[in-house]
């Protein structure tokens, strides 16, 4: 299967401070960088990184990496404007793995058990937490673009779809980051 890898790096981080996209781990390397890597070691091809806040600043950052950026010049609406861009511009792909930027504990092995589902639908859960990645088979890519408004982006279509569910607890921490006083030890904002 053709799995494309679609990064949500547009936000502002308004709660955190700064964009989370520019946020760095303990080794130096920003959390958009490191995700873009994640996805690409996962198998995903191609890797598309939406852009928003500080575009410019982010781009950079991605400078030599084997992705696509993809600005969303209306970002500030929230994720799901983010998602709709991204969606919109996948083409030679039958599913595509959804993942924020915000999730610094993600690993290859939970993007690999997720994109191994057949379903077309599914999402990782954590301790039975709903979390990401969230894979997305092509035929729900229309619906997920009319649904995916504001803040929630896939997520009510994934509930009322009923989206397979797949623990990834044992693989890795797939804690979203909202504020600074979340950040793992050792990363830092700017």
């Amino acid at each position: 299967m053709k799995l494309a890898g679609l990064l949500l790096a547009a936000g502002a981080g308004r709660r955190f401070g700064s964009p989370k996209a520019l946020v760095r781990d303990p080794s130096g390397v920003s959390w958009v960088v490191r995700t873009a890597r994640v996805l690409t070691a996962s198998g995903c091809s191609p890797v598309l990184v939406v852009v928003g806040a500080s575009a410019d600043e982010v781009r950079a950052e991605l400078t030599g990496e084997p992705v696509e950026v993809i600005e969303a010049t209306n970002w500030d609406e929230g994720m799901g404007a983010s998602l709709r861009a991204g969606l919109m511009v996948v083409h030679d792909a039958e599913a595509v793995v959804v993942v924020p930027v915000d999730v610094p504990g993600l690993t290859v092995e939970a993007v690999r058990r997720v994109a191994a589902d057949r379903s077309g639908l599914a999402r990782a859960v954590y301790g039975g937490q709903p979390g990401h990645p969230v894979l997305l088979g092509r035929e729900h890519w229309t619906g997920v673009l009319a649904s995916a408004h504001g803040d929630e982006g896939a997520r009510p279509y994934l509930k009322q779809h009923q989206a397979i569910e797949i623990e990834c607890g044992d693989l890795a921490d797939g804690s979203d980051v909202d504020t600074v006083d979340q950040l793992p030890d050792g990363h830092r904002g700017r």
